[in-house]
């Protein structure tokens, strides 16, 4: 909040005295805290820094030996320039040993070769002062009131850290206690470049107090948390001391972010935010690989050279099943208990709801795990955490196919939520469900999305359908049990809560409507297939 020395030179009262810098030029970017007119040598003693010493050198001696200890002890004292005036006692060029003495400090040693009234340069320089100060009190004044709308409006961390990027020009990072990357903006600069190798780096930067300027790793530090519960720290990346504006700026985002995580604790967490993003893209190809792997990387989960196994994990009731049933709590709820059980399983994964039916996650294994064992392990621990969580309930676990590289993940977490919708129907006692597990109903779930694999169906069934729509019957029910128990009349009878007579009268009726066989092995596949396929898109 104060001018520099340079600033100062730009006074009209500097200027009309002709002032040149004739040493210590390296030090003109000092702040001047305040200006201080001293004739005697031994005035040192008496300042507390920052000061402009104004001087006629009236006072001064002309040994050098003296000239240099005066200006050895105003560097000792903080002082950040010294102007004197060339009329009373030097005239047209200073010292040697003055100048020598102040180049060595990089203390700037300022001449006025013009008469020049000190009190109209304190006046000026105070006036230069007081509007930088008001100035940063202003702009402080709309952080404030920036981050205390943000608060207020519940504004997510990534909105939160859009602001700081923007307010203070520096890219900026919230990290866990852990040294994971839970959110970033990269202002502008590469986001790569920003997260790679985050953890070691962040590793190596300690601070002792909450706010800190690390200046060897051009880090300015928050610390993130309230009533004692630290949980993260928020980093702008500073390769210079920080102004005051952006310390102010740091301290209030890392509030309005200990505000958001008190306010949110019933909401997923921050770290599921972050992995929930990033599968969000994954899933949409909206980012590129490389931005993915170096996002992955910064979140504790390296995709590079590894085993990639998509998980899907869905409540396996009959009413979570439904989407609309399956409320944000509970997926929450089961996302978190997803995320403890790869802790607990030590397996490097991104968890996180990404739609209203499931979890989802992307496991990254080692080139050298069994994916089988791994997969065995963890489905284990997922089953206990969920039995264990706020709202028990019981869940499949379905897994994709492994691939081994980040372009390759979508296909792998795509297999994932087909298998355990097709699971579904199906239930068993499975710890896990792979593709192979689910047969012909994984495939068409696969395929749920080719327009011909709807025509078939259509073509299939369509009759059906519209004789059941149009006279209220349940011909396509009494097919679906004749298929479901492999064209055994009595046990299909049996399961429709019918007598064999009734029943066998409408398995007649589906054979005059569509114009088949049921005796035919080739119609009654087809006809299993089409209903699989109506199931899976109805």
């Amino acid at each position: 909040m104060y001018p520099t020395v340079a600033d100062v030179l730009t006074l009209p009262v500097i200027r009309q005295g002709m002032a040149t810098v004739v040493a210590g030029s390296a030090g003109l970017d000092r702040r001047v805290r305040w200006v201080h007119i001293a004739e005697i040598a031994d005035i040192a003693p008496l300042l507390h820094g920052g000061e402009l010493v104004l001087t006629t050198g009236i006072a001064l001696p002309d040994d050098p030996a003296a000239l240099t200890t005066y200006v050895e002890e105003l560097a000792g004292a903080g002082v950040v320039g010294v102007v004197v005036e060339l009329v009373r006692h030097w005239h047209r060029e200073l010292p040697t040993a003055l100048v020598e003495a102040a180049d060595a400090h990089e203390l700037p040693l300022i001449t006025l070769s013009r008469e020049t009234r000190f009190v109209a340069v304190t006046e000026a320089v105070v006036g230069l002062i007081v509007a930088a100060q008001v100035a940063e009190l202003r702009a402080a004044e709309r952080v404030h009131e920036t981050f205390t709308a943000l608060t207020v409006a519940g504004a997510e961390p990534a909105e939160v850290l859009r602001e700081v990027a923007r307010a203070s020009g520096l890219p900026v990072v919230l990290e866990t206690l852990g040294h994971d990357v839970l959110a970033y903006d990269a202002a502008g600069t590469d986001p790569r470049e920003l997260v790679a190798d985050w953890a070691a780096r962040s590793r190596t930067v300690t601070v002792d107090a909450r706010t800190s300027y690390h200046a060897e790793a051009g880090w300015l530090v928050t610390v993130v948390g309230a009533r004692g519960n630290d949980w993260g720290r928020l980093v702008l990346v500073c390769p210079v001391e920080p102004q005051h504006r952006q310390v102010v700026i740091a301290e209030r985002a890392a509030s309005a972010l200990a505000v958001h995580r008190l306010v949110a604790r019933d909401r997923e967490s921050l770290e599921r935010h972050a992995h929930r993003t990033l599968l969000t893209e994954l899933l949409g190809s909206t980012t590129t690989a490389a931005d993915i792997t170096a996002r992955a990387s910064a979140l504790g989960v390296p995709l590079q050279r590894r085993q990639l196994v998509g998980v899907s994990v869905r409540p396996s009731t009959t009413t979570a099943a439904r989407p609309s049933m399956a409320t944000q709590e509970v997926l929450r709820d089961l996302a978190e208990a997803t995320a403890l059980a790869a802790r607990r399983a030590r397996v490097a994964a991104l968890v996180g709801v990404v739609d209203d039916i499931s979890v989802r996650a992307l496991l990254s294994l080692t080139p050298q795990a069994d994916a089988d064992a791994v997969l065995r392990r963890l489905s284990k621990e997922i089953h206990q955490a969920a039995s264990s969580a706020p709202k028990a309930l019981p869940v499949i676990v379905a897994v994709g196919t492994t691939v081994d590289s980040t372009s390759d993940a979508r296909r792998t977490l795509i297999e994932a939520a087909h298998v355990a919708k097709a699971s579904l129907r199906t239930p068993d006692d499975r710890q896990y469900h792979r593709l192979d597990d689910v047969r012909l109903r994984g495939m068409l779930h696969l395929l749920a999305d080719d327009d011909r694999v709807t025509a078939f169906a259509a073509r299939e069934l369509g009759p059906l359908l519209a004789r059941d729509a149009a006279h209220g019957s349940r011909l396509v029910d009494a097919l679906r049990h004749f298929c479901a128990h492999g064209g055994n009349k009595s046990a299909a009878a049996s399961a429709a809560h019918m007598s064999r007579t009734a029943y066998y009268q409408q398995l007649a009726r589906v054979e005059q409507v569509l114009g088949v066989s049921l005796d035919d092995p080739e119609s009654v596949l087809s006809l299993h297939v089409a209903l699989l396929v109506h199931e899976i898109n109805g």
